[in-house]
């Protein structure tokens, strides 16, 4: 019974016996076992490495007990370095042991170092500023502008001094040395230094010997009403062109003191060009508001679109007017068109049911020829303001002079040039043609009738017409009453505005607002200039 049972153990579990499975697939766990075998205990028929512990042979009358094939030796190295592989046997990974056997077979292990594992490649460009760990960027991503460069200046550097040696103790070896010979040589060719100058950023300064109370920078918005968002006026405009022989360059600012209590600019701007070519004519068109005025800034407004459309419909024969010399004709015709525009705003004043003053601004405008061979230069308005001229670096003021009102004649204009009333003398009392009196004169005084007092209108203000020939170099500048004010009353401004605007090269549309804005300790209302620079 025990022979037999033997035999059926050995023929279950003998190794030359094939696997009973399908097929033979090469990659079981007892053929992993079998190269590891052979790559540690080197070829067969050789001598076994002293490294490796032997392993309990297995009885072939034993019933039962572990599998042999199911204990794997594990090497135990004397050194810490590694013995090389037998030429003939090429090194195969091993794969770690599965201790089966019980734990008095298997020998401890040996701690070694686990090696690095290698470092994971990024998905993306790692980003400057983004952890490790931190999640990539599926979106847009944003990186810094580049560094602006600042200006260089190349700056010579002082050669040393004739008759002196920059070495004097080596002087016989740098006879000798050619490489300083070179140098030196390359020294005399005035080498520079380039330094790093900062743009200067325009600023708002002031003349005078303190600065004004107000900030210099808007502070409070205008209240603004439902239905009456196309009346909002922006705090600053700022306009340019060039055409012909001329640089323009127009601004108009809110004031300090509008600025400071939320009020809305009352200058208003208008810049345009009419036909094309050389027949072109530009307008620019100032108008300032009454301070008094509630609706002041929407007047000004209204006279700038309205004169500037009477232009647009006559721009052909007012520029034929003014490349010909036709001096007369550009009065009366212009003088035509501004009544128009102030009976336009009588009209509107009714309207809105204000007075006549109510609902008024100075208007002051410049044409412009677009002809390079035509320098003539066209003013004309009514109201206050200013009108300088830039020549030789000094300034000039070229308004028109109004004659005086008891220099005025002609014929009577009502509100402006009327003969006072002459004294009538006593008429007689009528009589027949007899001579006798219908009437008796008792001499009784008679009482007079209810006494009614009316305001008496503003006289009305005359217009202003000059027509003017430019030179190179001349710079024109016309200003509303904010401007002009402190140009005549403050002596350091039109210094420092001459200063600035004598060179040949016209400023900037920044610089220019700069420019405009200084500020004068006494002077906060609004401000509007138009300066035309001459080639």
């Amino acid at each position: 019974m025990t022979q037999q049972g033997d035999s059926w153990w050995d023929k279950l579990y003998d190794e030359s016996a094939p696997d009973t499975a399908p097929t033979v697939s090469g990659d079981t766990l007892d053929d992993h076992f079998d190269t590891a075998t052979r790559a540690t205990t080197g070829p067969p028929g050789g001598p076994p490495p002293d490294s490796v512990i032997p392993v309990e042979a297995k009885s072939p009358t034993r019933p039962a007990g572990p599998d042999p094939r199911a204990v794997a030796p594990t090497p135990v190295p004397k050194s810490t370095a590694p013995e090389p592989a037998p030429p003939t046997a090429p090194p195969t990974p091993v794969a770690p042991p599965v201790p089966t056997a019980p734990p008095a077979l298997a020998a401890p292990p040996t701690p070694t170092a686990a090696p690095e594992p290698p470092a994971p490649v990024p998905s993306v460009p790692p980003v400057p500023g983004r952890a490790p760990w931190e999640a990539a960027e599926t979106g847009p991503r944003t990186f810094p502008a580049p560094p602006v460069e600042a200006p260089t200046v190349q700056v010579p550097v002082p050669p040393d001094p004739p008759g002196q040696d920059p070495d004097p103790e080596k002087g016989e070896d740098k006879e000798q040395d050619p490489e300083k010979e070179q140098a030196s040589a390359r020294a005399d060719h005035a080498p520079t230094v380039q330094v790093a100058v900062p743009v200067p950023r325009p600023r708002t300064g002031f003349v005078g010997s303190r600065p004004p109370t107000y900030e210099p920078e808007p502070t409070a918005l205008p209240v603004a009403r439902p239905g009456e968002l196309a009346d909002v006026v922006a705090d600053t405009v700022l306009d340019g062109a060039r055409y012909g022989t001329c640089t323009l360059r127009a601004v108009s600012a809110r004031g300090d003191s509008a600025r400071f209590r939320g009020e809305p600019r009352r200058d208003a701007l208008l810049t345009a060009r009419f036909g094309h070519d050389e027949a072109a004519l530009v307008l620019v068109a100032v108008a300032a508001g009454s301070r008094a005025a509630e609706d002041a800034h929407l007047a000004a407004a209204d006279a700038c679109r309205w004169i500037a459309e009477a232009v647009c419909r006559s721009h052909s024969r007012l520029s034929e007017d003014i490349r010909s010399g036709r001096r007369g004709d550009l009065k009366s015709g212009l003088h035509r068109l501004t009544d128009r525009t102030y009976g336009k705003l009588r009209a509107r004043a009714t309207e809105r049911g204000l007075a006549p003053d109510e609902y008024t601004a100075s208007l002051r405008c410049l044409l412009l020829p677009a002809d390079p061979d035509c320098r003539t230069r066209v003013f004309f308005g009514v109201g206050g303001g200013g009108l300088f001229r830039l020549r030789d670096g000094a300034w000039q003021d070229i308004e028109p002079l109004l004659p005086e009102r008891t220099a005025v004649t002609g014929a009577p204009v009502v509100g402006f040039g009327s003969p006072p009333a002459a004294p009538s003398a006593p008429s007689a009392p009528e009589a027949t043609e007899d001579g006798d009196r219908l009437t008796m004169d008792l001499g009784i005084t008679t009482a007079p009738g209810p006494l009614v007092e009316e305001p008496v209108p503003p006289p009305a203000e005359p217009f202003r017409f000059r027509a003017s020939v430019a030179r190179s170099g001349d710079t024109l500048l016309l200003a509303s009453p904010g401007l002009a004010e402190p140009m005549r009353g403050e002596p350091d401004l039109a210094r420092e505005l001459a200063d600035r605007w004598a060179g040949a090269e016209p400023p900037g549309l920044a610089a220019f607002l700069a420019d405009t804005q200084l500020r004068v300790t006494g002077y906060a209302d609004d401000r509007t200039g138009v300066a035309v620079w001459e080639a």
